[in-house]
């Protein structure tokens, strides 16, 4: 493994990251609305599919 100097290393991080495409304020805001929103349906998904789960359960095991 070569050794690489502190200063070199730091130089080409701040290459590298000169490179990134960073989002707008508005393309994160977007992305965090989407995010919560699924965070939501997928709740509701999986409160549903536990109800139904423990409603069967029960009926099968006479609860």
């Amino acid at each position: 493994m070569a050794k690489i100097n502190p200063l070199e290393f730091a130089r080409e991080v701040r290459e590298e990251t000169s490179k990134v495409t960073w989002p707008t304020r508005r393309e994160t805001m977007i992305s965090t609305v989407m995010v919560l929103i699924m965070v939501a349906l997928a709740s509701v998904f999986f409160f549903l599919v536990d109800s139904i789960l423990h409603y069967g359960v029960n009926a099968i095991l006479g609860l």
